[in-house]
């Protein structure tokens, strides 16, 4: 029916058209021939300047403490929709009215981004003490693994309050800026520290638990993306061994396998071999820094949550600081679709390895 309504359409009737979805794959091909919706604008999340905008827009008759700054914020929010920044306004006016506040502070507006980022505070899940302090040490792997790297964003908090549907703890990373590429470098690093979590544990307790369930999913997935979709694998070289679905660009969507059974067995095996590698790479990392581990675990089970300052005070400080200097902004070649890195611990995310989604969750926990 709609297609007869718009056939009957003169072109001088003045008379504009307008139709919107995240689902273009589905869409009947007849809606988007020529003369019907015939010209497809896509509309990005917005950038860095964007957000602090949207951000100004949906504060605007809200009480702000004069010391807010709507910047950090936004630099604190890569991927988030115009919808995402105002329930994050919204959920900052919230927790100012149940503290008492006045004003809203910038501590509820950056409470409120945790909650939208790693959901509610789930303060009926109690733990007892043997899984507290493994998670605890799971959730420091993380940090002090993304510490050590060369490749990676900052830590901005780590928690052992569980929180959202599966979470039980999680660790916090923010990027300085908006990425939209990723260098092969960069991606070992980011898959290093998913597997710092599992590392830690045994490190620590010498076994290992489910908790690192959605860190080897979306370890998986990144490493998979690798080899089969930007030709990062030496063993096969300049190769794409996999189908994007129709969806929109940046989201995530399915990947079909699209080679020989030989060549999927090869793509498996270098799956295998880069994430055995980072591996041992985040295991050695935390042998390195034991100390530091023990150290950093204990005042997180006694405060429950550290932030980025209290982290990297509790850091070897010579270490640290040579680390520091040794981080540097390189060019970041490869394309991300847009987080919080996560696992049974962690805040999940679906990742599995045969149809296989897009790596961009900007808002990163690991």
């Amino acid at each position: 029916q709609l297609l007869v309504e718009m056939d009957g359409f003169e072109a001088n009737t003045g008379v504009i058209i307008l139709a919107a979805t995240n689902r273009p794959d589905v869409l009947d091909r007849a809606l988007l021939r020529p003369g019907r919706f015939d010209r497809q604008v896509i509309v990005d999340a917005p950038d860095l300047n964007g957000r602090e905008a949207i951000l100004r827009v949906h504060a605007r008759g809200k009480p702000l403490d004069p010391e807010v700054n709507l910047r950090r914020i936004a630099q604190a929010t890569p991927g988030f929709s115009g919808a995402d920044l105002a329930n994050a306004l919204n959920e900052a006016a919230l927790l100012a009215v149940r503290k008492g506040h006045q004003r809203i502070m910038q501590s509820d507006l950056e409470e409120a981004v945790e909650k939208v980022v790693a959901g509610p505070e789930r303060k009926s899940r109690r733990l007892n003490d043997a899984e507290k302090r493994r998670v605890a040490y799971h959730e420091v792997g993380h940090a002090i693994v993304a510490a050590y790297s060369r490749h990676t964003d900052p830590v901005h908090k780590i928690s052992i309050v569980p929180r959202g549907r599966a979470a039980l703890g999680y660790t916090l990373q923010m990027p300085t800026e908006d990425q939209f590429l990723m260098t092969r470098e960069e991606l070992i690093d980011r898959i290093t520290g998913l597997l710092g979590g599992r590392a830690a544990e045994e490190v620590i307790f010498n076994t290992i638990s489910t908790g690192a369930q959605s860190d080897l999913e979306r370890a998986t997935t990144l490493a998979r993306q690798m080899v089969c979709l930007y030709g990062m694998s030496e063993r096969l070289g300049l190769i794409q061994c996999a189908v994007r679905d129709g969806r929109l660009p940046g989201e995530d969507g399915l990947m079909q396998r699209d080679c020989s059974e030989e060549t999927a067995r090869e793509v498996d095996e270098e799956v295998r071999r880069i994430l055995d590698e980072c591996h041992q790479k985040a295991r050695s990392l935390l042998t390195e820094h034991r100390d530091e581990l023990e150290r950093i675990a204990g005042e997180l089970l006694q405060r429950e949550t550290i932030d980025r300052q209290t982290f990297e005070r509790l850091l070897d400080q010579e270490k640290f600081a040579e680390m520091k200097r040794e981080k540097s902004p390189d060019a970041r070649p490869i394309p991300l679709p847009a987080h919080s890195g996560g696992d049974e611990f962690s805040e999940p995310e679906s990742a599995p390895a045969q149809p296989l989604p897009d790596p961009n969750d900007r808002r990163q926990q690991n």
